[in-house]
């Protein structure tokens, strides 16, 4: 795999599940947690697109641009339902408190979106199948219509996606909404952590039909660039993902896998990672090997956490601003 030299940004696993909800009702999330991209992290996006369709008429139709209509939507990561171990004692309880908060938000989310690791990777096929209908179980809570789900290699890598897809379907697909067309991309199914060229020409195909300035969201588990392939944060054919996705000027990644807050850019495209929501993850090299950091009684949930995203709207592009958002349901 090659190394690329864009810049990318690591945060930190500081940010804390924290007590109680402060509403803004003008805008649905909590206002004073606004903060610049570079300053946040967590595992669930909500997504405001306003001023997109203001962006589109201000673009012109010659350039193909549609306009977008305000929604959001929120992402949910690496939840490893049926890990047990003492980096998070309340293993059986943070799913269902992550679902609590999605469900306290004051507007109802157009979809949910859980990029990965639904479950902890077991070597015994029928005990796949039961953590993968107990997580399908409790995530059955949230009040919201639409849900997307997608694997990571804890789900998929040891039978290449058999069980999931009983449960859930296709491991790729996309879908519209409002304007933005969205790619779920599988690189997990394989165990050597491909792609693949039967997907990767399904990806271009989809492509062709979008016009160059089309608003582009993909969500995947693995980073599609080489962020430290020591530690598997990379994904072998990702380069030519990037590659085919090059020419759209409005092409935005978000994925799991390494259950912290990354941003990196290759060109134009920014990749932005979630954090988990079973345990952190050390930064990149940061230590000899990839073990959990610990958990703080003091500080419990430290390095989990849940974030707004909210566009920023350019003529040709969109920037996202993130924020982070209280987790009400985490009192014990």
């Amino acid at each position: 795999m090659g190394n690329d030299s864009s810049n990318d940004t690591n945060n930190g696993t500081n940010s804390d599940f924290s007590n109680g909800i402060d509403n803004d009702t003008s805008s649905g999330v909590d206002r004073r947690s606004f903060l610049r991209l570079a300053g946040l992290g967590g595992v669930i996006f909500a997504s405001g697109l306003s001023g997109w369709a203001d962006a589109a008429e201000a673009s012109g139709s010659a350039g193909g641009m549609t306009a977008a209509q305000d929604f959001f939507f929120v992402q949910l990561s690496d939840s490893h339902w049926g890990f047990e171990g003492d980096v998070n004692p309340d293993a059986k309880g943070t799913l269902q408190k992550a679902v609590a908060t999605v469900n306290a938000l004051e507007q109802t989310p157009d979809f949910i979106v859980f990029t990965g690791d639904l479950t902890h990777t077991t070597d015994d096929p029928r005990e796949r199948r039961q953590r993968l209908a107990q997580f399908r179980d409790i995530v059955s809570a949230l009040k919201v219509k639409t849900v997307y789900y997608m694997p990571g290699e804890h789900d998929a890598a040891l039978d290449n996606g058999k069980a999931y897809q009983e449960f859930f379907g296709k491991t790729h697909y996309t879908f519209d909404h409002k304007g933005v067309h969205f790619i779920v991309l599988d690189n997990v199914s394989d165990p050597a952590a491909r792609i693949g060229d039967e997907q990767l020409a399904w990806l271009a195909a989809d492509l062709k039909q979008q016009p160059a300035d089309a608003r582009i969201v993909v969500f995947t588990h693995r980073p599609l660039f080489d962020l430290y392939p020591q530690w598997d944060w990379a994904t072998r054919d990702g380069a030519r993902a990037v590659e085919l996705l090059m020419p759209y000027s409005n092409v935005t990644v978000f994925y799991g896998h390494i259950h912290q807050e990354n941003h990196h850019m290759t060109g134009h495209i920014a990749h932005h990672s979630a954090k988990s929501l079973i345990f952190p993850l050390p930064a990149p090299g940061s230590q000899p090997r990839r073990t959990p950091l610990a958990w703080d009684a003091a500080h419990p949930y430290q390095g989990l956490g849940v974030r707004t995203v909210k566009p920023e709207p350019r003529p040709r592009n969109t920037e996202y601003t993130l924020a982070e958002l209280a987790v009400g349901a985490a009192k014990s």
